[in-house]
């Protein structure tokens, strides 16, 4: 981790510009689990009091219907989101709020579950036009190096909320259900949450030229579409949250039936399941800024998606196990009981860090959405994110219930589950590599070193550059890609290119292989040619001007080739100095294969320092000069490396 300093993240609870956001989204999102809950409740223990039907049938028309208006109004709710201000927006859909819950109190008193049914159907329109603005804003009020930390704190406070609006609607169902106290309890946090609102700062309008357009089917249509063209690494993001929420509806969906049917507990046992789960994405979700190094980083990605495949199969095989201990015909467990028997902590453990898999997993997709998307487009992003969420979880209660109807046991589905979730996933980072190669790269440097980075501020945030490092070790493309939060292109040597299975993801990566005149002059031309259009396409292109790995830790001339390349394309140069690589495992240093070994341990220091831009007009020498500069400047081993280049 680069130790330039930061505030931590929860920093940003004492500031206007995030604090009265985050309050009014957690008193929405209690809220929303608090009224679906007490008319689940209420329903299962006072039916004839509200209807004749079952309660099964309305928790599903209950999910049904809050879920639905994210298919239908999305697409408007992303055009309001972009053309107006988006405090604005949300003050609006917090005053409608307000009215919700006077409706929904007014069900209480008149035992009418049509009218609470309608209030849960309008309660999911209020949550789908909040939804695109609420991810919008903060790409708006948040700088870049803050954007996984709030969001990680969004997620937490979210999830959280939801959690303890459940528990809330448990206790007060149980206590009274007097619709005073009911009314009571929904008005004041809707209340909460619209004075919240009042502070929200200003942001401006994104896209005051939209024109707004209702059509739920071609609005829909237009908008996941236009997801698709925000770029490949955008729209996979889309479709990894939209799985992530797939995952959520088939697991969540199960902890009932695998509290009740597989581990014999109470109503208890579930709570605590639900309540271990939401502890566990809330601890994920504000890991994510220490992982990350308070940067958007998506090589945590394939992280949280291998956790959350060993997790979740392990969860259905741990549960199979502590259900061969219980006798089914003993009365039920409370959850004092269950924490007492061989096997529940394994269960409780698997819940926990499904949780938080979950959390590292989905933060930093939200916050590559929100740093790659224009800002013109990012609220109809969100809804086209939206579309696609709602969708995966229709599938994924259909799937459900389909498997289950079909005999598959609740521990069977978690394992089928887990399977697709690992299936998904090499076939995510099989299309974006990105997402494998950012991986690679936040695994080596934060397991094996520990960076110091300076000068990241002068790598261009878009338009082309070229990137001028020298090269100590097979690891410095990954070290690099590790600091910037824009693709790099690297040109590689051809003879490396070309090594089996490397090729792959070198080829993935959109490497170009490059080769002297001499050996190879139609590899040279070719590689010339990418860099020409890469450059020209705006992409960043890095280039190690000696031309080979250093075989004695010195920095080699510079070949003229790179002169070439900037005259074709004059783009500004960027020297960047490596520092504290060459006595490791990965350089041509001539240790031996037990030195090499030793040189992995963990707390290396590697020091990056990243130049001011240069004109492409400077000379080969003056390039050179500067990256020996950045070099001779850093510490390496303990010493100053002052090293002159061979003649």
């Amino acid at each position: 981790m680069s130790e330039t300093q930061h505030s931590s993240q929860f920093a940003l609870l004492g500031q206007r510009r995030f604090a009265p956001f985050f309050v009014t989204q957690l008193a929405g999102a209690f809220n929303d689990s608090f009224l679906k809950q007490l008319v689940i409740l209420l329903v299962t223990f006072h039916a004839t009091e509200y209807t004749t039907l079952s309660a099964g049938l309305v928790a599903n028309l209950a999910a049904g219907l809050f879920i639905l208006p994210f298919v239908l109004f999305s697409a408007y709710a992303g055009q309001l989101a972009d053309r107006f201000d988006k405090a604005r927006v949300i003050r609006a859909i917090k005053a409608a709020e307000v009215a919700i819950m006077v409706v929904a109190s007014a069900g209480f008193y008149m035992k009418s579950l049509p009218v609470l049914l309608a209030s849960i159907f309008t309660m999911g329109c209020h949550s789908a036009f909040f939804g695109p603005v609420k991810y919008s804003l903060l790409p708006r009020v948040l700088m870049k190096d803050e954007l996984t930390g709030g969001n990680g704190l969004l997620e937490m406070g979210t999830f959280l909320s939801i959690l303890l609006g459940t528990l809330v609607a448990g206790v007060l169902a149980a206590v009274t259900t007097h619709p005073l106290w009911l009314s009571l309890a929904l008005l004041g946090f809707a209340t909460l949450g619209l004075i919240s609102s009042l502070f929200i700062p200003a942001t401006g309008e994104a896209a005051p030229d939209l024109k707004l357009h209702f059509s739920v089917v071609s609005e829909t249509v237009a908008t996941v579409k236009m997801g698709k063209r925000e770029g490949e690494g955008v729209w996979n993001s889309l479709l990894a949250i939209s799985w992530f929420w797939f995952v959520g509806a088939v697991v969540l969906s199960q902890i009932p039936a695998l509290g009740k049917d597989v581990l014999h507990g109470d109503t208890t046992v579930v709570t605590v399941l639900l309540a271990t789960f939401s502890i566990g994405i809330a601890a994920g979700s504000l890991l994510c800024e220490r992982l990350s190094g308070h940067r958007v980083e998506i090589g945590l990605v394939p992280i949280g998606s291998i956790g959350l495949s060993l997790f979740t199969a392990d969860l259905a095989w741990a549960c199979d196990a502590f259900a061969a201990t219980v006798q089914s015909s003993s009365a039920p467990l409370a959850w004092s009981q269950f924490l007492a028997m061989s096997g529940s902590v394994r269960v409780l453990a698997d819940v926990a860090l499904l949780g938080l898999f979950g959390g590292i997993f989905i933060v930093p997709l939200y916050a590559f959405v929100q740093l790659r998307t224009a800002p013109e487009r990012q609220s109809r992003i969100i809804s086209a994110n939206n579309i696609l969420n709602a969708v995966a979880m229709v599938i994924a209660a259909g799937m459900s219930a389909g498997l289950l109807a079909y005999g598959l046991s609740v521990t069977g589905l978690i394992l089928v589950c887990a399977g697709l979730n690992a299936l998904v996933a090499i076939y995510i980072y099989r299309t974006v590599p990105e997402f494998l190669w950012r991986f690679l790269s936040w695994f080596v440097v934060h397991a094996i070193y520990r960076l110091r980075a300076t000068g990241q501020e002068h790598l261009p945030e878009e338009g082309p550059a070229l990137i001028t490092p020298n090269h100590v070790s097979y690891v410095d493309a990954l070290v690099l890609s590790a600091l910037c939060p824009r693709p790099i292109r690297f040109v590689m040597d051809a003879s490396i290119f070309r090594v089996p299975v490397l090729s792959w993801l070198f080829r993935q990566v959109n490497a170009i292989p490059i080769a002297s005149a001499k050996k190879e002059p139609a590899t040279l031309e070719k590689a010339l040619a990418a860099i020409d259009t890469a450059l020209r396409n705006g992409e960043l292109v890095c280039v190690f001007p000696e031309g080979a790995l250093t075989r004695d830790g010195q920095l080699a001339e510079f070949k003229p080739g790179i002169r070439r390349m900037l005259d074709a394309n004059p783009v500004p140069v960027i020297p960047v100095g490596l520092s504290g690589l060459w006595e490791t495992a990965f350089a041509r240093n001539g240790k031996s294969v037990g030195g090499r070994l030793v040189s992995l341990r963990p707390g290396r220091r590697l020091d990056v320092q990243v130049g001011a831009a240069l004109p492409p007009e400077v000379s080969i020498e003056e390039l050179r000069a500067k990256v020996q500069g950045l070099i001779g400047a850093a510490p390496v081993g303990g010493q100053t490396h002052t090293s002159t280049a061979r003649g």
